[in-house]
């Protein structure tokens, strides 16, 4: 079992809690209560209704569903939506692929909005001091140095972001508890009555659930985020911040109910329960807040393609690992894609209040596709009973459609962020069912009936030989199997001849961190199949990994090199590898239903973009070669054709 999966409860590990997981909800108090107001007249339903949403979403939603319920569904100590599916995968049938298409999508797109809502909620701050500041400018400056530091990744300035998160909340305390305290008849606005009528007699009441829902839109980060901080590290730290922020909201509630104005105005409640000496102070806390916030999804974005490309959801693109930092990635794609995501929504959006329909149906979508998957885990795996199942899903599903449908009809005012998370949902769904269509043409054949023409083929010298060791990658997971397209580079044209012929499966888990071998030998020293267990959030270095192989193989005995006195050989006594990588292309000889040309043409568009195989799995480029091979899914059948008579 990985490291992860029991982390040891310490003032460090609760600390680091704190800066990883908490910085998405940990920013709401400066939006929610100004989003429930907005320009309606204040009144006691209006304020203690909210209120009263809140603390009950934030019991319901993140403390029961997330803190308690889903933290329980682990991936040997890794969370997340790819996490969760790898482990329920095999008792949908196919059915749950859609599902997890859509909650990675609204999570990638929660990592385009999470940032600007966040940034821009504290730089309007200034705006009670400044008031015709230009504060766009401002937000678009901080994101594009967010999005440049990337690349160095977060190791140095990582350590600060724990204690400037316990300072945050405690500063929402503090800044709470002084309304609390002057005006104590806030606490009535905990009695869900109060939720209940907001809903039922206010005028158009339900719609405010857009509003209230943003109070709990980081609840998926505390999932995502189980393997960097441990199940009880998080649930522990949740009882000071949910503590944060509900003072936080009563003292906006006590605030807003005792100003004496009929209307907010356009301020932000947040700001105004500050002193007017601490505002600076405050804002300059709120954005490193932001910001922190804004690094946790721009790294859980990070790991959350990494995870889909290990489960053929996404192309493989280049990673990178900044720092030594065990698990931290940097992928500049998607760093590139996120930042254009960022600067875009803010122009288009141009302030926070615009942001909050967009913010919210996005996670409600990802919520949503959580408790489906998350039904499955339950009843499979935990064996939990249909008839409690069937409870839980009713009850969220009552809280997420309605927050759902109260977000919706928001949307329609600025709909085009749809386009983004149309654009990931497509390049998910076309590289996943791609490969399906793409796997479903391969022919495979027994390898053990080939070993005696392997074998002969390695024996002749009249032929050249191609390498010492040639290592065809393939995807054929029984060990007596192999791609007959595999079998036919070897023979067909100029046979390839070698001293050991290796076939090596890369066989991702669905546990997180496997790494581990088998070895399959069908011809004593001459053919072996190699399986590598490796983890789907490891990125392989296949060659490194082989080559430990062989020298382990080697020491124990149980191979020689064959190392032959001629050629290469004479000067050099290190054996050479060439590994030989079979590209694919479609043939000109396919006829092809709409839909599978449709997503052929478009995978192989998507190919080209993509990191190429030798940098994918780890190869130097002077022990590969590339093959092309034409892929034939469809023959033509009626190919009309008819000779023309010559006459004299």
């Amino acid at each position: 079992m990985n490291a992860t999966a029991k982390q040891k409860i310490t003032a460090a590990s609760l600390l680091v809690a704190l800066g990883i997981i908490y910085g998405d909800i940990g920013t709401s108090p400066l939006y929610v209560m100004k989003a429930i107001v907005g320009e309606r007249e204040i009144t006691e339903l209006l304020v203690y209704g909210g209120i009263s949403c809140v603390f009950w979403t934030l019991t319901f939603q993140t403390t029961l569903k997330y803190v308690l319920l889903t933290l329980s569904a682990d991936n040997h100590g890794e969370g997340g939506v790819f996490s969760l599916y790898a482990l329920v995968k095999r008792f949908g049938k196919g059915k749950l692929v859609i599902p997890t298409i859509l909650g990675a999508t609204t999570l990638l797109a929660d990592g385009i909005i999470t940032p600007p809502i966040s940034v821009a909620s504290a730089v309007e701050g200034l705006e009670a001091i400044f008031p015709n500041l230009p504060t766009i400018p401002i937000v678009i400056a901080i994101l594009s140095g967010l999005f440049i530091f990337q690349r160095f990744g977060t190791q140095k300035v990582g350590s600060i972001f724990g204690p400037a998160m316990v300072v945050w909340f405690g500063m929402l305390l503090v800044l709470g508890l002084s309304q609390i305290i002057h005006h104590p008849d806030i606490l009535k606005a905990l009695n869900p009555v109060y939720a209940y009528r907001l809903l039922v007699e206010y005028p158009q009441g339900f719609w405010l659930l857009g509003a209230v829902f943003l109070c709990t839109t980081g609840a998926e980060a505390l999932y995502s985020d189980l393997g960097h901080c441990g199940r009880q590290n998080i649930r522990i730290t949740w009882i000071f911040v949910k503590s944060a922020l509900l003072i936080n909201y009563l003292g906006q509630g006590a605030w807003l109910m005792h100003q004496g104005d009929a209307f907010l105005k356009g301020q932000n409640p947040f700001y105004t329960i500050m002193p007017e000496w601490f505002l600076i102070v405050g804002i300059v806390i709120a954005t490193l807040a932001a910001i922190i916030a804004s690094q946790a999804l721009i790294s859980g974005s990070f790991t959350l393609i990494n995870e889909a490309i290990s489960l053929n959801f996404w192309p493989r693109v280049a990673l990178k690992h900044p720092t030594n930092l065990k698990g931290q990635i940097y992928i500049p794609s998607v760093n590139t894609i996120l930042w254009i995501g960022c600067v875009l929504m803010i122009l288009y959006f141009k302030n926070s209040a615009h942001m909050e329909a967009a913010y919210g149906f996005s996670i409600t979508v990802a919520m949503m596709m959580t408790s489906l998957l998350l039904a499955y885990y339950l009843f499979f795996i935990k064996k939990i009973k249909i008839g409690w199942i069937a409870l839980m899903l009713t009850v969220f599903a009552l809280i997420e459609v309605s927050f759902f449908m109260a977000n919706i009809v928001k949307i329609k005012e600025r709909w085009m962020f749809l386009f983004f998370e149309l654009f990931i949902f497509m390049v998910m769904y076309v590289w996943y069912y791609s490969r399906k269509i793409n796997n479903r043409f391969l022919k495979f054949v027994n390898l053990a009936e080939e070993t005696p023409k392997l074998q002969a083929l390695s024996s002749d010298d009249a032929i050249p030989k191609y390498a010492t060791h040639l290592i065809y990658l393939s995807k054929a997971n029984k060990a007596y199997e192999i791609e007959e397209k595999i079998i036919k580079s070897i023979f067909a044209k100029k046979p390839k001849r070698a001293d050991v012929y290796w076939f090596l499966h890369i066989n991702r888990t669905n546990e997180p961190f496997t790494l581990d071998y088998e070895v399959i030998e069908l011809l004593d020293d001459k053919v072996i199949k190699v399986v590598l267990n490796v983890g789907f959030r490891i990125q392989p270095k296949v060659e490194l990994y082989f080559k430990k192989i062989v020298q382990e193989l080697v020491e124990q005995k149980e191979l020689n090199l064959h190392i032959r006195p001629d050629g290469s050989t004479k000067y050099n006594a290190e054996p050479d590898y060439k590994f030989v990588i079979i590209e694919k292309f479609i043939s000109v000889e396919n006829e092809f239903a709409f839909k599978d040309g449709w997503l052929l043409t478009s995978y192989f568009w998507l190919k080209k973009l993509s990191l190429s195989d030798e940098k994918a799995f780890g190869l130097d480029k002077s022990d590969v070669a590339i093959e092309e091979y034409p892929m034939v899914y469809t023959p033509v059948s009626n190919l009309e054709l008819s000779r023309k008579q010559k006459t004299i």
